[in-house]
């Protein structure tokens, strides 16, 4: 009689062991994921961008004011300073790995991104980037090569990942002939693996949900237009990321990644302006998951991130007042400005030091009368632009004016070893807090698959 009635709760605690690990593994499960990655971009940027914001009446940015925070570890398997690709590799697949490596191992063997995790599971998934699609943070995601800068091979792997949504820039060296692994057109092989591609903004625009995987791209090898340069004709990434959710909603979910790639390329050039409207670009895209996210509060996870810091950018530089709100006059890319002196040099017989100064003027805010005022140049300013007109560096020098009249530091051109800011909102959003590794989004996304 006791041997059985100890059976029989035995058995009733195995039943309430399994009830409670299936209802905790069901609760682990997200439907759907955005994870958003700033390339190039740690707390200062955030930060900066932050004050700039508020300092032009924008207000605060959403990325850092998510619920949860975590610090993050960036480093890579082989130096304290890692490249987009080993960050990529460990954000995606949860392996530290060596700079320079896409989607494998030290070894070169291939892992599994949380990605191809989510579509294995059922998901759809998306791939979003303002640089091409081809590029080192978004193939972590897709792509299995032992170099990043094996860019048609990486064409090859995002066509042949069957992933649903492509979107954002073009494909780098999409037409490679010469490569001895040549299959053709990545775009063409695309259309042969089911893809609908759509290729320019006028296309882009007109766009809704379509029946098949899509790859829709602002221009065919080249990145998204900068988003200081940004015009209505464009697609922002916001836009891209709301024309992400229309194509990939579905009965069982999706993962969307989505990366903001320029923030990156504006810390290496130290080009302060540029750099933080990348950054709000990039927080508009995240009001748009979290937009969704209010309409779908059980369901939905927004992690955003960076692969780590590019500039040694600081909110402060020594013998100049921190006035951020002065970068609000620059109205252009310094590589648009450099086009614009082109053009002007070409066209205006009349081409002068003094039209250039008008054109600064307008494009810049500076002003090159004698007055009071932060935009006023002091002499040794000046003579550095007359320098530029005559050895053609104005942009250069431009852009070291703008940063000591906003007050903004850079101590390197390249990636550094500080740690960056995770923040998260949402199901399961509290696991990213503390100090983590990038390894750990990954594994922590990866069960909720």
């Amino acid at each position: 009689m006791r041997c059985s009635v100890i059976k029989k709760l035995f058995v009733l605690a195995v039943l309430i062991w399994a009830f409670v690990m299936i209802n905790a593994a069901e609760a682990g499960k997200v439907k759907y994921v955005f994870l958003f990655i700033g390339d190039g971009m740690s707390t200062p940027q955030r930060m900066i961008a932050e004050e700039f914001s508020r300092a032009i009446g924008r207000g605060e940015l959403a990325i850092n004011h998510l619920k949860h925070q975590a610090t993050t570890r960036t480093v890579s398997a082989n130096s304290l300073i890692t490249d987009s690709a080993a960050a990529a590799t460990a954000i995606a697949c949860g392996t530290k790995t060596y700079n320079g490596a896409i989607g494998v191992d030290k070894d070169k063997k291939a892992l599994v991104s949380v990605a191809e995790v989510a579509k294995k599971a059922g998901k759809k998934v998306g791939i979003i980037s303002s640089v091409t699609l081809n590029h080192a943070t978004p193939a972590g995601f897709y792509g299995h090569q032992p170099g990043r800068n094996l860019y048609y091979l990486l064409g090859l792997d995002l066509v042949n990942s069957n992933f649903d949504f492509f979107a954002g820039g073009g494909i780098t060296n999409a037409y490679e002939t010469k490569n001895p692994n040549f299959k053709g057109n990545i775009y063409e092989l695309a259309k042969k693996n089911g893809y609908t591609v759509v290729i320019g903004p006028e296309n882009i625009k007109k766009l809704s949900k379509v029946d098949s995987k899509l790859i829709a791209v602002e221009r065919e090898i080249a990145p998204l237009a900068k988003a200081i340069d940004h015009t209505d004709s464009l697609t922002s990434l916001a836009e891209f990321t709301a024309l992400g959710i229309k194509n990939l909603e579905n009965p069982n979910g999706f993962f969307m990644m989505v990366e903001g790639g320029q923030i990156d390329w504006d810390g290496h050039a130290n080009r302060s302006a540029e750099n933080l409207r990348e950054v709000l670009a990039f927080d508009d895209a995240v009001k748009v998951a979290l937009k969704f996210a209010e309409a779908h509060p059980d369901e939905t996870l927004v992690v955003v991130t960076g692969d780590h810091e590019t500039g040694g950018m600081a909110l402060g530089l020594s013998g100049a007042s921190l006035r951020l709100e002065r970068l609000a006059n620059q109205k252009c890319s310094s590589d648009a400005f450099a086009a614009i002196l082109k053009k002007e040099k070409e066209n205006n017989k009349d081409y002068s030091l003094e039209v250039v100064q008008k054109l600064i003027t307008e494009y810049y805010g500076l002003l090159f009368t004698e007055g009071q005022g932060g935009m006023y140049l002091t002499k040794e300013q000046k003579d550095l632009i007359e320098k530029g007109f005559n050895n053609g560096k104005i942009p250069e020098y431009l852009r070291r004016i703008m940063n000591t009249k906003a007050g903004i530091g850079w101590t390197s051109g390249g990636h550094t070893a500080l740690p960056v800011l995770t923040t998260a909102t949402g199901v399961n959003a509290s696991v990213f807090s503390g100090f983590i590794e990038n390894t750990d989004i990954s594994n922590f996304l990866k069960p909720m698959m």
